[in-house]
């Protein structure tokens, strides 16, 4: 092949990102179909190319006879020592190919051949270079509506933002530059399918760690995320370093990063949380801003019961219920909201052995209850072994006394005489 052709080549792998090898495989295969347009088949033909200055050679091997009944697979004696003087009956001669012969048709199905590679591997190239992104985050422009659907271009491909994934209360306008999570790419004959996802819980954690260094580099994870889309999203987090506040972290100086967050999502509210090992604590804290007065957590059976003061009862379930929801798709737990009135009612205060707290006549806590400690399992047991340790450790020393009492008395008996203080 000449320069021209090879500099054609390299820059036809630049702009498609196809790789070197993946084209000279097309014109490799579109030779071998010229071939076989050809001669009829191609079986015994062979095509070489070297990789560096692309220069090409086409080979058919033939196998020397007697008497020639195939002249595409066999040639005759006096024939192959024209070529090779050494050449023997049952010997296999390698004929030389001019490609340059080949006849019109030949040459267009060459052609379609390697037209047809090329955009197989340009396909085969985008399908890679968005799978890489799926499960993460992307920035596209709406281009138009299909339907009720919305194509988003990505640049070198459009994705399918559906209806289910769209932000209810949010309307998108053409040219509108917005961010996308990649829910799935698929590979197909047009090319790749992409669909994509405004409402993915996921977004959300995207767009932390694009905002916070720390989430980004693992110094905080998010540990849980539930989200109503439009409306509100609760996000617990926790610190691997103990000197680096994780909600501090996320929301930024006077809330730059987590602002950003919510402008990009478009004003939809973000509670961000402390996480804990303990689900009462957890719980506790997702159903932040409402106060709790006692959080009972069952773990076997994934349910809490929340006892709040009376005039945070609606804030702690929310409005329509959703702060209530979003803390249990948070915590995972079924969590059941009682007022400190319905509590007393109902005596659970009285069935989980804690008090309540007390209150003035202006309804502020004048004494706290019991119920700031949460109960644990785990405690209990440590302190019931405890408990029969120590009481082991007392009945043994209560066992030694009597024995030393009785040796006294023994002592006694036997005559000896008592103990005086010298003067």
């Amino acid at each position: 092949m000449n320069n021209e052709l090879k500099e054609a080549l390299e820059l036809l792998g630049k702009e498609r990102n196809i790789p070197k090898e993946a084209l000279l495989k097309a014109i490799e295969d579109s030779l071998l179909t010229a071939c076989r347009n050809h001669f009829g088949k191609a079986d015994n033909c062979i095509v070489n190319i070297d990789r560096d200055t692309y220069e090409y050679n086409i080979i058919q091997k033939k196998t020397v006879v007697e008497e020639v009944t195939d002249p595409v697979m066999e040639i005759s004696l006096p024939d192959a020592c024209m070529i090779d003087k050494n050449a023997k009956l049952g010997d296999e001669v390698d004929i030389p190919i001019d490609s340059q012969k080949f006849g019109r048709i030949a040459t267009q199905n060459a052609k379609g051949v390697i037209v047809q590679k090329i955009r197989e591997e340009e396909r085969n190239s985008l399908y890679r270079d968005f799978f890489e992104h799926e499960h993460d985050i992307m920035t596209g422009v709406v281009q138009r509506f299909l339907g009720k659907n919305v194509s988003v271009n990505l640049g070198k491909a459009d994705a399918i933002l559906a209806e289910n994934e769209q932000i209810k209360t949010e309307v998108l306008k053409p040219n509108q530059r917005i961010k996308v999570y990649v829910l799935e790419v698929k590979n197909n004959p047009r090319g790749p399918r992409i669909s994509v996802s405004r409402t993915h819980p996921d977004l959300v954690k995207k767009l932390f760690e694009q905002e916070a260094s720390e989430v980004r580099d693992g110094i905080v994870e998010i540990m849980a995320i539930a989200r109503e889309a439009g409306s509100r999203t609760k996000m617990a987090v926790l610190s691997h370093d103990e000197n680096v506040d994780p909600v501090g972290a996320c929301v930024g100086v006077n809330g730059t990063r987590v602002n950003s967050v919510v402008d990009e999502l478009g004003g939809e509210k973000i509670d961000i949380i402390n996480w804990d090992d303990n689900p009462a604590y957890l719980i506790e804290n997702a159903l932040s801003p409402a106060k709790v007065i006692v959080v009972v957590a069952d773990e076997d059976a994934r349910e809490a019961e929340v006892i709040v003061p009376d005039n945070q009862l609606s804030l702690a379930i929310g409005k329509e219920g959703q702060n209530a929801r979003l803390a249990a798709k948070l915590t995972g737990f079924k969590i059941d909201i009682k007022s400190e009135t319905q509590a007393e009612e109902l005596g659970l205060f009285d069935e989980f052995g804690i008090s309540a707290p007390v209150y003035d006549e202006n309804g502020n806590i004048i004494m706290e209850g019991s119920g700031e400690m949460e109960y644990d399992e785990d405690y209990d047991e440590a302190y019931d072994e405890d408990a029969e340790a120590f009481a082991d450790e007392e009945y043994a020393d209560e066992e030694a006394a009597d024995e030393m009492e009785e040796a006294a008395e023994d002592t006694e008996e036997e005559g000896f005489p008592e103990d005086t203080d010298n003067e």
